[in-house]
């Protein structure tokens, strides 16, 4: 009996051996193809498309996943930018997320002064390389596959219009998750680290007023403002600040105001988003909104209707997960700057008024179980649905904001480059890691059911509407 013990013993210990050189082996071939992936990178940068607009960027991604002997499903869930690229069979199933659309307004140059590249758009969330890092990622974890001979199915997802477009919650919504074991995703930032996700829920809509156009200064009586509809609902809601939780977030923009001072505006538009940290406190703020704008066209003599664009939940953490890719983060480590790219950062932090600090580029951050959520994203839909887990790598100059010039100027050099390449290998790990133990998966799963719990329903917020494909026009 103790030799039988013992020859089972060897045989597990030199499985895990033969594991361990194969993944060292593909992460090695990552690194070396570190260049090509920082081209892909960049065109996506420069081509800059916004949500729904991302055809370019697509077609980049899909030759890329294509030429790796991935099959591709394109336009799912009723988006013609979002697709499926898959390789293997049989179980588990991994998803790896890609994103890959731009903010509107920041064209930016890679340089240390903010300059316009001329553009309507910039990659100010570093989108860019996040489906890139996530393609170079899925393509590791199927050379893993052929390497091992395990059993398993490895599909990126190709989402468009994060930046308040939703596209996962119609992915999700579509089912398309349905057979996911896990969710790997990440996100660029300004330093290296992998805590438990923290996403704001969010709610976001359109409010359309239609007046009664008549000349300002002839016969204004005649008039029915369609701006003072919109200002009128601007005031109330901007009360009703003193009467939400305080953690909550409502932020707008007047799309449409009118077109000349002298014209009585007959349409006007105010774009507006609602958040918090848990979507039935989002529910109730959106709906407040609503009756504001209905009180406000009341008012003003107008009419007003409004359209959905979009809704996400909050992230559902995996701790199960989330300590996996922390550990696998460690060991892929951060990455030392070069003398030019030290110089770029330098001016980079003078313009945000900081003093340079490197220590969680070149290490990693402490694990942080209970961090603060400062934005939404459609992810959380995903988290409801799969057991998933993220990280973040350090694409920017430390003390950057997303969505800044800044990060456009650092997402488009060297630094950028770098940062995506320690996501790309901690993803490939955790995913091959997946393949490897089927036990880390199952604790996963039973974890995911406590904390969603047994009887949950899974309703968009953002309803039953079509995607909103022109939400950028």
């Amino acid at each position: 009996m103790k030799k039988i013990t013992l020859l089972f013993s060897i045989l597990m210990i030199s499985g895990l051996v033969s594991a361990q050189k194969k993944q060292e082996k593909i992460i090695s071939e990552l690194e070396q193809d570190a260049d090509k992936y920082g081209a892909i990178a960049h065109k996506i940068w420069s081509f800059a498309e916004m949500g729904y607009q991302e055809e370019q960027s697509v077609a980049l991604l899909q030759e890329t996943l294509k030429d790796e002997g991935f099959t591709i499903e394109d336009g799912v869930a009723g988006m013609p930018t979002a697709f499926i690229a898959s390789y293997g069979s049989g179980k588990p199933v991994i998803a790896v997320l890609g994103e890959y659309d731009a903010l509107p307004g920041l064209s930016q140059k890679a340089v240390t002064h903010k300059e316009s590249a001329g553009g309507v758009a910039g990659h100010a969330c570093g989108h860019h390389l996040f489906g890139t890092a996530s393609a170079a990622a899925a393509i590791s974890i199927k050379k893993y596959l052929i390497e091992s001979g395990k059993s398993g199915t490895i599909r990126f997802y190709g989402c468009p219009a994060e930046e308040g477009g939703s596209g996962k919650v119609y992915l999700t919504r579509a089912g398309l998750f349905d057979d996911v074991d896990a969710a790997l995703n990440w996100h660029p930032g300004n330093s290296n680290g992998a805590n438990p996700g923290a996403a704001l829920a969010n709610k976001s809509a359109k409010f359309r007023f239609h007046g009664i156009a008549a000349h300002a200064a002839g016969a204004p009586e005649k008039g029915r403002s369609a701006l003072d509809g919109v200002e009128a609902m601007n005031y109330m809601v901007n009360m009703m600040r003193e009467h939400v939780p305080e953690d909550a977030r409502i932020h707008y923009v007047i799309t449409d105001g009118g077109k000349a001072p002298n014209v009585v505006p007959d349409f006007a538009e105010v774009y507006y988003y609602a958040r918090h940290t848990t979507r039935d406190v989002v529910i109730e703020i959106f709906d407040r909104m609503v009756k504001a704008a209905e009180g406000a066209a009341m008012g003003t003599g107008t009419t007003m209707d409004y359209e959905m664009i979009g809704g996400t939940h909050e992230l559902l953490p995996n701790l199960t997960l989330q300590k996996l890719m922390y550990s696998n983060l460690k060991e892929v480590g951060g990455y030392t700057y070069t003398a030019e790219e030290r110089e770029f950062a330098e001016e980079i932090s003078k313009t945000l008024g900081n003093k340079l600090d490197i220590k969680n580029v070149e290490g990693i951050s402490d694990y942080n179980p209970n961090p603060e959520a400062g934005g939404s994203t459609d992810v959380g839909d995903v988290s409801f649905k799969v057991p998933t887990v993220g990280l973040y790598t350090a694409t920017w100059v430390p003390g950057t904001p997303a969505h800044s010039w800044q990060a456009v100027a650092a997402g488009g050099m060297s630094i950028g480059e770098k940062g995506m390449m320690i996501a790309a290998k901690t993803i490939a790990k955790t995913g091959m890691d997946l393949l490897n133990d089927p036990s880390i998966l199952k604790a996963a799963k039973k974890e995911f059911i406590e904390k969603r719990g047994t009887d949950f329903e899974y309703i968009p917020l953002l309803g039953d509407r079509e995607p909103a494909l022109d939400y950028r026009n």
